[in-house]
């Protein structure tokens, strides 16, 4: 049982995926992003990869990034800088037959080193905001893939961590009842505080699945789960797991947090519980 468990985890990507730029729905912007391909034809299904407050390249390079873009390219913050986490993810739905496309919001904005734990009040992250900067970002990321040929239009999902978790979440609540934007959400241990989302009462007619560790140390479980019981309350399709023990970012496949034995649990039954909520959506 132990080697058929660990044989569901996904690895990091062999090869860095493809760089694309596509417009944010801002209006401005445009947006750097990095998509994994599956390897079999098309049409596929997809997915938008939503970075939390560390941005999408690993700390081991980011330290001196500021703009990236396709007239400012970086010499680390590229696709071959991508975190453990994020290549694993991308890779893992790639494996699976989804392209799946992480945008970076931060580096286009010249903030591409990303921001430390505890720092939500920094004045620097206001133009990077989860409330009103980077739903729009989600919306550029929605409209490019439904412009790709092997793309499944009607099968596009979401999926956040942390900073992107809370995006995610209002990216959801700003579609409402449209039957046009993602199908469904994976939310991994989001802020869920007013300073995070527009509301405290999610109304979304697309499923989101909420993904916390009972021993998050930068947000607080309790009040995502207040959320989630309004939101349900209020007819949203909301599917709640607390892991017992797992701390923030217990996903992530660095041996740090793996040396937890809670965030490997949580990790082999996020895997499972990710492709599961979005194979399940048929046309």
């Amino acid at each position: 049982m132990a080697l058929l468990m660990l044989t569901t985890l996904p690895t990091a990507a062999a090869a860095a995926p493809d760089t694309v730029f596509f417009p944010s729905a801002d209006g401005a912007t445009e947006i750097v992003g990095y998509l994994f391909r599956p390897q079999t034809a098309g049409p596929h299904p997809a997915i938008v990869l939503l970075h939390g407050r560390g941005g999408p390249y690993s700390i081991n390079v980011n330290k001196d990034c500021t703009l990236v873009s396709r007239t400012n390219p970086s010499a680390t913050c590229n696709a071959g800088g991508l975190s453990k986490r994020h290549a694993m993810w991308g890779q893992y739905w790639a494996d699976r037959g989804y392209f799946a496309l992480l945008p970076d919001s931060f580096g286009p904005r010249g903030k591409a080193h990303g921001f430390g734990r505890f720092t939500h009040d920094d004045p620097d992250r206001a133009d990077v905001n989860e409330k009103t900067v980077r739903p729009l970002d989600a919306k550029g990321a929605l409209s490019w893939l439904r412009g790709q040929r092997d793309v499944q239009r009607n099968r596009i999902f979401l999926q956040g961590w942390s900073n992107g978790g809370s995006t995610a979440l209002n990216v959801m609540q700003r579609q409402g009842a449209a039957a046009s934007g993602y199908r469904a959400a994976l939310v991994f241990y989001p802020g869920c505080g007013p300073a995070a989302l527009l509301e405290q009462t999610l109304r979304s007619a697309a499923p989101i699945t909420m993904l916390l560790g009972s021993d998050d140390e930068e947000v607080s479980p309790e009040r995502c789960q207040d959320v989630a019981r309004r939101s349900i309350a209020a007819g949203s399709r909301i599917d709640v797991v607390v892991y017992p023990g797992a701390t923030h970012d217990f996903d992530d496949p660095g041996r740090n947090r793996q040396s937890n034995p809670a965030n490997s649990t949580a990790l082999r039954d996020a895997t499972l519980r990710a492709i599961a909520a979005v194979d399940g959506l048929k046309d």
